[in-house]
């Protein structure tokens, strides 16, 4: 089953880092599944979403981009 939270991001992205950090502390918490891609590895991820990484996706919807908000995440995920 795929996770709760995607994370799109790139290798070497310090948004992405920060990002990754409040998700793994709020998946966590509440116990939920998350998942980390690459932008990097698919051309169309890249085409779409490439200037916005850090990208979160809440249960398949877009929820943030450039900055996890971890109130919102916390409340998304309750």
């Amino acid at each position: 089953m795929a996770g709760r939270v995607l994370l799109l991001g790139r290798p070497g992205c310090h948004l992405c880092d920060e990002a990754r950090s409040v998700i793994e502390r709020v998946a966590a918490e509440v116990g939920v599944s998350w998942e980390e891609r690459s932008v990097d590895d698919d051309p169309d991820l890249l085409a779409r979403y490439g200037d916005q990484v850090p990208v979160t996706f809440v249960d398949g919807r877009q929820h943030d981009f450039w900055r996890v908000d971890e109130t919102r995440l916390r409340r998304a995920l309750s």
